[in-house]
């Protein structure tokens, strides 16, 4: 059975749905290929799947040991390669956490955002820079 199922509506815009929950979102090519650039590209939803879920794998390690990491946040700046064809070849994620994430944990969470389904589903060449910013440390 589907998770999710898409209509193609023209002009480079496409309508997916997740049949579970019926929730819909709307996707536009980019500017940069003949898009309006008006939502979420095809490529941005895979930026924007890596970041979602290294915070859902890290919070899954967080509730289940105990670790509060609400308030946490990711942005993803997306590279597409210079050169044909075209692709994503580069994705640069930086994780900012609240005050309050114990020192001794950090490492456990860490591991958990490199092992998310997304980050190891990407193609080896897709580089991905990934970074962690704790509130309470100084840099």
């Amino acid at each position: 059975m589907p998770t999710i199922k898409t209509a193609y509506l023209g002009e480079l815009r496409t309508q997916p749905v997740h049949l579970q929950s019926s929730t819909q979102i709307l996707t536009d090519a980019p500017t940069d290929n003949h898009g309006r650039g008006e939502s979420f590209s095809p490529t941005d939803l895979i930026a924007t799947g890596l970041g979602a879920c290294i915070l859902t794998t890290m919070g899954l390690v967080a509730q289940r040991d105990g670790i509060r990491v609400e308030g946490a946040t990711v942005a993803v700046e997306k590279h597409m390669s210079p050169t044909a064809p075209r692709r994503i070849a580069k994705l640069v994620v930086r994780l900012t956490f609240p005050s309050g994430i114990a020192a001794e944990v950090r490492q456990k969470l860490e591991r958990a955002a490199h092992t998310c389904p997304v980050a190891i589903s990407l193609h080896p060449d897709v580089v991905q820079d990934i970074s962690f910013s704790y509130a309470d440390v100084a840099v």
